[in-house]
């Protein structure tokens, strides 16, 4: 079938518009009318290289390129058709997608770790996980999908394992924010963070992951949050859903009030959430860390980035900790319905975090307004 999708043909190229070919969907998958698909800052990071699959993995899948590529890895939809030996879902079905598949036979998910799945291997290889062909095409060739989702489309073919069926009742816009960046962000600071009540909780970069983590490091009994960001609008609004206070850099904070307000302490759990995790970034995070304190790093860096500043004397001697983080080291299939379900209750703040819709013909304008500092969160509505 033919369908509009936002596609990326070059490295640094622009997001644009094009009629794509979607073929139907084979054993294992499913095809998802999408409703809402988030525009994450990691979607950018697949356009500008900084993430992209080695070259030795696009070989052994039978291309040299990432390009061209459907955006997209967060969204939401209703299945409209389904391949043989699906199980447990069916037409109809309201569904949030998950950037990493959770097979659930493979040791990471055996185990209790379907957040490190073995299947998420093949994310950044355009094939389907299901048997190695494509389902995507333009202009006679192989379209490569973010995360093996794509959702910058009207419609997507999906391998089972990376959506989630979701009761219908629940909000399908925030269950597109929920299925990566938000789930992510409070999974950062609740889980692998371990934020305990009475802590003070850093968030460094608080546009839709930070926001997120400030939510959760709230709800899980932090005494203060401080939201940090260059961006005064993104430290405002970050205010607005619960930080206790705000600065344009850790420097500022530590000069500012974090003295007084940990009896110079420092911060228990620092959640770096930036646009783009760069090396020096990580001590400036350390500088304001307490003894014992956790760093949790779950905003992405160039995959060629190998080279992190850090006072190695002092994170030995204060007993700390570095962590990395991947959909907030928990569980999709149990975080997406659990924040559903607060959503639904008022109790988080979700949908409040989209600061402008956009239709499938304005992504890119989407990103330009990113980039600007205009977005904390924007959606594209189907």
């Amino acid at each position: 079938m033919k369908v509009k999708a936002a596609i990326v043909t070059e490295k640094n190229g622009p997001w644009h518009t094009e009629e794509i070919e979607i073929d139907e969907p084979k054993a294992f998958e499913v095809r998802v009318k999408m409703a809402y698909a988030g525009m994450c800052h990691s979607d950018e990071h697949t356009r500008t290289g900084d993430i992209t699959a080695p070259i030795e993995v696009l070989n052994f899948f039978g291309t040299d390129s990432m390009y061209p590529a459907i955006g997209g890895h967060e969204g939401s939809g209703v299945i409209e058709a389904i391949g043989p030996n699906v199980s447990g879902l069916a037409v109809g079905d309201h569904v949030a997608v998950s950037f990493i598949p959770a097979c659930g036979r493979c040791k990471s998910c055996a185990s209790g770790a379907p957040y490190v799945c073995d299947m998420g291997a093949n994310t950044l290889a355009g094939p389907m996980m299901s048997d190695g062909t494509w389902r995507h095409h333009w202009e006679g060739q192989n379209l490569n999908r973010m995360c093996q989702l794509g959702t910058f489309s009207e419609y997507i073919v999906a391998h089972e394992a990376s959506v989630v069926k979701i009761d219908p009742w629940y909000d399908l816009k925030a269950a597109a924010l929920i299925s990566c960046g938000f789930a992510s962000g409070w999974g950062s600071a609740v889980n692998r963070g371990g934020v305990k009540p009475g802590d003070v909780v850093a968030v460094i970069g608080v546009g839709g992951l930070g926001s997120a983590a400030v939510q959760g490091a709230l709800h899980a009994g932090a005494r203060a949050v401080i939201a940090i960001d260059t961006n005064p609008t993104k430290v405002e609004r970050a205010m607005k859903i619960g930080a206790t206070h705000g600065a344009s850099s850790a420097l500022e904070a530590a000069f500012s009030f974090l003295g007084e307000l940990t009896n110079g302490q420092n911060c228990d759990v620092i959640v770096l959430t930036p646009g783009r995790l760069t090396g020096e970034l990580i001590e400036e995070a350390r500088s304001i860390l307490a003894k014992n304190g956790t760093i949790v790093a779950t905003g992405i860096a160039p995959f060629d980035q190998t080279e992190v500043t850090v006072n190695m004397a002092m994170l030995t001697l204060w007993n700390q900790q570095i962590l990395g983080s991947v959909f907030g080291s928990t569980a999709p299939r149990v975080q997406i319905p659990l924040l559903l379900r607060l959503q639904h209750e008022g109790k988080i703040q979700v949908n409040e975090l989209v600061t402008k819709e956009y239709s499938i013909d304005e992504v890119n304008q989407g990103y330009l307004d990113l980039e600007a500092g205009l977005n904390v969160r924007g959606v594209v509505k189907f």
